[in-house]
């Protein structure tokens, strides 16, 4: 497998660990505030993990699908989302 398509793999699921952990502070957050806009969050959350889930998922099973000058458009993309979601979660906590 090649390193571009194994940082992304890496990535995603680093992503899928982080938003597990956002959704988790926005559901308790939600329960203890009962306020609306938590569970916003907590839809956004779930909705984002669900969706890092899959591309983690696709990125394993259909390695051998992706063109060589494709893979490191995917790195870069969870690279970024990942430092996205670090400084939602710098913000978040």
């Amino acid at each position: 497998m090649d390193v571009m398509m194994d940082l992304a793999i890496a990535f995603s699921t680093l992503n899928v660990i982080v938003l597990a952990g956002l959704l988790f502070l926005y559901a308790r957050i939600s329960w203890r505030s009962r306020a609306l806009y938590p569970v916003g969050l907590v839809f956004f959350a779930s909705l984002l993990l669900l969706q890092n889930l899959i591309t983690a998922y696709s990125y394993v099973e259909m390695t051998p699908f992706f063109g060589e000058a494709l893979l490191p458009y995917l790195a870069a993309i969870s690279v970024l989302e990942f430092g996205g979601l670090i400084a939602l979660t710098r913000v978040t906590l």
